[in-house]
C-alpha cells in the first residue's frame, strides 16, 4: 500500500513554484514559500489518508531529503483550444469529429505568450532540462510556444521544433536552438476515448509539422489507445498520472517542464493531499486553468532513481583523525 503526504503550500524554492510532495517510492513538496514550518510526521496508506484528518492538522509540517532524489516539475496545461469555447457553450460539441485533435485558439495564442514572457522573467526558460509533452496538437503547441527558441530562419542547420501556420494558427515557426529538448509522452495523455479532441494524428503525420520534438517514446504509429465507444475511467487516469511520475525516475534530468491536459492533472494530483489542511489540498488539486504553471518537486522516497549526488563530497581527503567529540565521549 502506498503512503502519500504533502507539505504545506508555501517553502523556500522559487517564488514562481506551487507544489506539493508525495511520500513513499515517490514524495512531492510545496516549494514556494519562504518560511519553513514544522512538521509531524505521517507515515499513512493510501486508504488511511481517505479517513477525516485528526484535530492536530492544523498544526505546520516540513521534511528533509537528499538534494540527489528529488526532481523539479514544471506542470502547464495546454492553452485554450477550440474544443474548449465550443464545449463550454454546448458539452455535446466535445462529441464532435470537428474538434478531432483539436488546435489552439488565436487566444490560447496569446496565452502562451503571455506565459512565455512569464518563463523568462522568471529565470525559468534557463533552468529547464527537458520539455515533456502530451502528442496531441494543442499540447505540442503550447509546449513550443512557451518553452521553445525564438523565430526560426530558413539557413538555420538544426530543424524547427514547430514548422508555419501549423494548425491554422497564422504562426511563424519557432526555432529549436538556445532551448531544452522536447520529447512526446503518450502517458500524459488527456482521458482517452469518445471524444475525437482527445484523439491524436498518426506520428508520420506529426513529424513534419514538428520536426524537432523526439517522438521516438511512441511506440504506435496509429492512435491505438483511444477508442469512440469507451472513456477511461477517473481512477485509470489517476493510475497513469502515477506511472508517468514513477517513468520520470527513469530519466536523468532534474528539472522538467510537463505540457500536458486539465483531466490528467487534476486525476494525477487528485491522490495526494489528504493528509494536510483542507485549504492546501484545495490549492494543489484544483482543476488547470489554460495555460496555468504550477511547478512542483518530487521525492524518490524508494529508492526508484538511480542517479548520485552532483554535490556531495565524500570528505577525509587527505584522510585523517576526525572522530565527532560526542561519539568519542561514548567510545571512552
Amino acid at each position: 500500500m502506498v503512503g502519500v503526504q504533502v507539505m504545506p503550500p508555501h517553502y523556500a524554492l522559487p517564488p514562481y513554484a506551487t507544489a506539493l510532495r508525495l511520500s513513499s517510492s515517490l514524495a512531492i513538496r510545496n516549494p514556494s514559500a519562504s518560511k519553513p514550518r514544522r512538521r509531524r510526521r505521517l507515515d499513512l496508506p493510501l486508504r488511511s489518508c481517505l479517513s477525516p484528518l485528526p484535530s492536530d492538522m492544523d498544526a505546520a509540517v516540513t521534511g528533509l531529503y537528499p538534494l540527489h532524489r528529488c526532481k523539479t516539475l514544471h506542470l502547464v496545461r495546454h492553452a485554450q483550444g477550440i474544443h474548449n469555447v465550443e464545449g463550454e457553450k454546448n458539452h455535446d460539441a466535445y462529441l464532435s469529429y470537428d474538434f478531432f485533435d483539436a488546435h489552439l485558439t488565436p487566444l490560447g495564442w496569446q496565452q502562451v505568450g503571455n506565459l512565455r514572457k512569464h518563463v523568462r522573467a522568471c529565470g525559468l526558460s534557463e533552468k529547464i532540462d527537458l520539455v515533456i509533452t502530451s502528442p496531441l496538437m494543442r499540447t505540442m503547441q503550447t509546449a513550443v510556444g512557451v518553452f521553445g527558441g525564438e523565430g526560426y530562419t530558413d539557413g538555420i542547420v538544426a530543424p524547427p521544433l514547430m514548422v508555419a501556420n501549423v494548425g491554422n494558427s497564422d504562426h511563424p515557426s519557432i526555432s529549436s536552438l538556445n532551448c531544452p529538448p522536447f520529447t512526446a509522452v503518450e502517458l500524459c495523455r488527456e482521458h482517452l476515448g469518445v471524444h475525437p479532441c482527445d484523439k491524436r494524428r498518426s506520428i508520420s503525420e506529426y513529424r513534419p509539422l514538428f520536426p524537432a520534438i523526439d517522438f521516438s517514446l511512441i511506440e504506435n504509429e496509429d492512435d491505438v489507445l483511444w477508442t469512440p465507444d469507451v472513456r477511461e475511467k477517473n481512477e485509470e487516469v489517476a493510475a497513469r498520472g502515477m506511472k508517468f511520475l514513477n517513468w520520470l525516475w527513469t530519466r536523468e534530468e532534474k528539472e522538467i517542464a510537463v505540457v500536458t491536459h486539465s483531466g490528467f492533472l487534476f486525476h494525477a494530483l487528485s491522490a495526494f493531499g489528504d493528509d494536510c489542511h483542507p485549504s492546501v489540498k484545495s490549492e494543489m488539486c484544483k482543476h488547470f486553468a489554460n495555460c496555468e504553471l504550477r511547478s512542483v518537486v518530487i521525492v524518490d522516497r524508494g529508492m526508484t532513481g538511480s542517479n548520485a549526488s552532483r554535490t556531495n563530497y565524500p570528505g577525509k581527503i587527505p584522510d585523517g583523525l576526525d572522530l565527532p567529540s560526542d561519539v568519542a565521549k561514548d567510545k571512552h
